[in-house]
C-alpha cells in the first residue's frame, strides 16, 4: 500500500513540476531570468579567456567557468528555499496539505522545476562557453558523465536543504537572511579558485559543505587532469565526492519532508490572513 502511495505522490510531483517548468518557458520575465545570468556570466568569461592564471599554465576563463557552473548549482539551493517561502506566504502550501500526499507531491514538484530551470540556464551558459574558453578537457565520454553524476547528486545534496530552509521563513522578505550566509560558504568552498590558497582551518570547514565537493566536481569533469595539482591531496577525490555528497543528500531528503509536513500543518487560513493584513499594513 505504502509503495503505491509513494507511487502517486512521485507522479504528481512530476507532473507538477513539469507543468511549472513548462511555464516557465511560456513566461516573459521568466525567459528573461533565464538568459541574463548566463548571457552576463559567458560575458564575463570571454574578457577572463586570455588572462593567465599563477604560472600561466591555465588562462583564468579556464578555471571560472567550472566554478561558474559549481556556483549556479549551488545558488539553486537559494531558489528552492524563496520558491517555498513564498508558496507559504501565498497560501499554496496550504492548498497543497488539503489532498493526501498533496505536500510531499509539492516538495517533489519543486525539486523538478527548479532542477530543469536549472540544467537549462547550464546549458545557456555551457555550450557556447565551451567555443570561447581554451584548454578545456571534454573531448572523452569519461568527462560528460562526470559532470552528469555530480551535477544530478549534487542536487540531490542541496535542494531538500534548500527545502528545510524555506521552510524557516514565514515570508519571502526575510530571505534576505538566507542570500548572504550561502555567498560566504560559496565564497570559502573554491569555487573560484583552490581552497588550498586559504588557511588550513578554512578549508576543513569548506569540506563539510556540499558546495566545495560541487565545485571539486565540476573541476574534475571540465579540467584536464593536471589542474589536480592545486587541489588538496593533488587529487579529484571522487569517491570522497560521492560519500560526502551522498551523506548530504541522505539528511536533506530525510528532513525536508518532515519539516514541510510540519510546516503545512501550522499553516491556516487564519495565519494566512493575518500575514496578508500584516503585508498590506506594510504596503499601507
Amino acid at each position: 500500500m505504502n509503495g503505491a502511495v509513494n507511487r502517486t505522490v512521485l507522479r504528481a510531483g512530476w507532473q507538477r513540476g513539469v507543468i511549472e517548468l513548462r511555464q516557465s518557458f511560456t513566461n516573459g520575465a521568466d525567459l528573461f531570468n533565464h538568459f541574463f545570468w548566463p548571457v552576463l556570466m559567458l560575458v564575463v568569461t570571454y574578457l577572463l579567456r586570455d588572462v593567465p592564471f599563477g604560472d600561466g599554465s591555465f588562462e583564468l576563463g579556464t578555471l571560472v567557468l567550472p566554478g561558474i557552473l559549481g556556483m549556479n548549482a549551488a545558488m539553486a539551493m537559494v531558489t528552492m528555499s524563496q520558491l517555498l517561502t513564498a508558496d507559504r506566504e501565498d497560501g499554496t502550501l496550504l492548498r497543497a496539505k488539503a489532498t493526501p500526499g498533496g505536500t510531499q507531491a509539492h516538495l517533489v514538484g519543486k525539486i523538478v522545476s527548479v532542477s530543469g530551470g536549472l540544467v537549462a540556464d547550464l546549458a545557456i551558459f555551457l555550450v557556447p562557453g565551451l567555443l570561447i574558453v581554451p584548454g578545456l578537457a571534454v573531448g572523452s565520454l569519461g568527462s560528460w558523465s562526470t559532470l552528469a553524476w555530480v551535477l544530478a547528486l549534487g542536487l540531490v545534496a542541496t535542494l531538500p536543504i534548500g527545502a528545510v530552509l524555506g521552510s524557516l521563513f514565514a515570508s519571502t522578505r526575510a530571505q534576505g537572511l538566507l542570500t548572504l550566509p550561502i555567498l560566504a560558504m560559496i565564497g570559502v568552498s573554491g569555487i573560484f579558485y583552490p581552497v588550498t590558497s586559504l588557511p588550513d582551518w578554512v578549508g576543513w570547514i569548506a569540506q563539510v559543505f556540499p558546495v566545495y565537493w560541487l565545485g571539486l566536481g565540476m573541476r574534475s569533469a571540465l579540467l584536464p587532469d593536471s589542474a589536480a595539482a592545486v587541489e588538496i591531496d593533488e587529487s579529484w577525490r571522487h569517491l570522497e565526492t560521492v560519500g560526502v555528497l551522498g551523506l548530504w543528500a541522505v539528511l536533506g531528503l530525510l528532513l525536508a519532508p518532515a519539516v514541510l509536513r510540519r510546516t503545512a500543518r501550522r499553516e491556516s487560513g487564519s495565519a494566512l490572513a493575518a500575514r496578508r493584513d500584516k503585508a498590506l499594513q506594510r504596503v499601507g
